[in-house]
């Protein structure tokens, strides 16, 4: 979602009473991330009042298609690279699958927030943790910080912790919700490819083509496709226009793709960060990937590696046509730490998206052998 300027100004008058924070000492500046900055208004990346996050100069904001589920909270992302010595940036290489290769100096930043009523998100907004991954010669580094209650600038928190928050959601209920912070070391969790490397998930081509409300400091607003903007400014190299780009379906958005398209890159999104060749879930076996066609790596007829409680006494993690035998979506659906997935940032169902899964399990169909 565009961070408007309506936006910008309720995030910046927004009050946020935390309470429940992490039993003990929050590390700020400890260990191998004591040279980090302990607030977040030392990395400069925002102009003006820290809140109302307009970016400063060579700070590009963006937006995803279809992006991670993290309990209803609304996302606002922004990236930085850095210079060259002639004042250029050194751009980000365009890659057309998988994230595209951000030189070394490059920041990236999400902060999640909640509106306190859903019915008009543009209200009220509350930032309640800065996400940095920040791109070191010896790989990439993720920093939690989290907003104090005057919203003046966020703390560098490395161990996380809980947060208690509410709103009003879209059909007029009031949700009290515990959020977790994870802490620095979790991030390797998500991001971790390849045994060892740590990569942002997000940024890459299918997820960048799209339109977005880019504003100036003066308010003039203009509309244009991130792919585009980025390969303008300098900000990317070697990408192909944005017509010959891969581009995700939005997949809360019927038109934009089928109930596969749609359900396959929410799962992508969501699961195959781990749930991949190479990433932290791959002794599961399951591959949720969004561009391979093999179905017993997806989980069609697939017995779990390991049994136990988060199966839900099912045989198979997808059984096409029946989404109630499917252990895919008995995880999906479920709140508890032995059982749910993901296992982090995830303390809520996103109750449309498993409708979405349901519905592509209820459509598969099964193999000829079956």
């Amino acid at each position: 979602m565009a961070l408007r300027r309506a936006q910008h100004a309720a995030l910046a008058l927004a009050a946020l009473a935390l309470a429940g924070c992490a039993a003990g000492e929050r590390g700020s500046g400890e260990g191998p991330f004591a040279r980090y900055p302990a607030e977040l208004s030392a990395w400069g990346l925002f102009a003006g009042e820290l809140a109302s996050h307009i970016p400063a100069a060579g700070v590009e904001p963006y937006d995803l298609n279809t992006a991670l589920f993290s309990d209803y909270a609304l996302k606002f992302r922004f990236v930085r690279l850095p210079e060259r010595p002639g004042g250029d940036v050194e751009p980000a290489l365009y890659r057309e699958e998988g994230p595209f290769e951000f030189p070394v100096g490059t920041v990236i930043s999400k902060t999640f927030a909640y509106p306190t009523d859903f019915r008009v998100p543009e209200e009220g907004l509350r930032p309640l943790e800065t996400r940095l991954l920040v791109h070191e010669a010896d790989g990439w580094v993720g920093l939690p910080y989290i907003w104090n209650a005057e919203l003046t600038d966020a703390e560098l928190e490395i161990v996380g912790g809980p947060l208690e928050v509410s709103w009003i959601d879209a059909g007029g209920a009031r949700i009290e919700h515990t959020y977790r912070v994870p802490n620095a070391n979790q991030c390797k969790t998500c991001h971790r490819t390849d045994g060892e490397r740590v990569l942002p998930i997000g940024p890459q081509a299918a997820q960048l083509n799209r339109e977005y409300t880019y504003s100036d400091p003066g308010g003039t607003t203009l509309r244009e496709n991130q792919l585009e903007r980025w390969r303008r400014t300098g900000f990317l190299e070697g990408a192909p226009p944005a017509a010959e780009a891969p581009r995700a379906p939005v997949w809360n958005v019927a038109p934009s793709g089928s109930v596969d398209e749609r359900a396959r890159t929410w799962l992508d999104i969501n699961c195959a960060h781990c749930h991949n060749l190479t990433g932290s879930g791959r002794t599961s076996g399951l591959d949720l990937r969004k561009d391979h066609d093999n179905r017993t790596r997806l989980g069609v007829y697939k017995h779990p590696v390991a049994a136990g409680l988060g199966t839900g006494d099912r045989v198979y993690a997808v059984v096409p046509g029946k989404p109630d035998e499917s252990i895919l979506l008995y995880r999906l659906e479920s709140t508890h730490p032995g059982i749910a997935m993901p296992e982090i940032g995830r303390g809520l169902v996103d109750v449309e998206a498993v409708e979405l899964i349901r519905q592509w399990i209820l459509e598969m169909e099964p193999p000829p052998e079956a």
